[in-house]
C-alpha cells in the first residue's frame, strides 16, 4: 500500500467492531475507540464508511484478565498482593480494501499493564495504550 512517493497509499480506514470472546463487555468498545483514535492520530488516517475506505480493520479480543498477581508481600498466616496486572489478547488484521491483500496481521498479541489494587481500569488503559501501539509500528512497519 504504497504511494509513488513512498507515503502510504491508505488515507482512510473503517474500524469494524472488534469480536469479543470475553464476558467483559466494555472491551468492544475501548479496544475499537483505542484503535480508532490511534491510527487517526498517530497515522493521519480519516475515518470512512466501510464501502469507501481505503483500509479496513478488525479484530477479536481472544482473552481478558483483569485480576493477575503482580507482586505480593507475605504476612502472618496470609499473603498480600500489593500489584496486579491486566492481560488483552486479541487477534487484528488491516486488509486494503482496494486489492483485497492484508497489509498487517497478528494473531495471539498479547499485552498487559500494571495497578495497584483496586485500579483495575488503569491497569486497562496502560495495556490498551501498548496494543495499539503495536497495532500502530506493525502498520507502519509495512508502508
Amino acid at each position: 500500500m504504497r504511494r509513488a512517493c513512498g507515503s502510504p497509499a491508505a488515507s482512510t480506514d473503517f474500524i469494524l467492531p472488534f469480536d469479543n470472546d470475553t464476558p467483559e463487555p466494555r472491551l468492544t468498545a475501548e479496544v475499537s475507540d483505542a484503535v480508532r483514535q490511534a491510527l487517526e492520530g498517530r497515522l493521519g488516517l480519516r475515518v470512512a464508511t466501510e464501502a469507501t475506505a481505503d483500509a479496513i480493520v478488525r479484530g477479536r479480543v481472544v482473552r481478558y484478565d483483569p485480576d493477575m498477581p503482580q507482586g505480593v508481600q507475605a504476612g502472618l498466616g496470609q499473603v498480600k498482593v500489593t500489584k496486579r496486572k491486566v492481560q488483552i489478547i486479541v487477534d487484528v488484521e488491516i486488509v486494503n480494501q482496494r486489492d483485497g491483500t492484508t497489509v498487517w496481521k497478528r494473531q495471539g498479541l498479547s499485552v498487559d499493564g500494571d495497578y495497584d489494587p483496586p485500579a483495575e481500569p488503569d491497569g486497562r488503559k496502560a495495556a490498551l495504550a501498548k496494543l495499539v501501539q503495536q497495532i500502530v509500528d506493525g502498520a507502519q512497519s509495512q508502508w
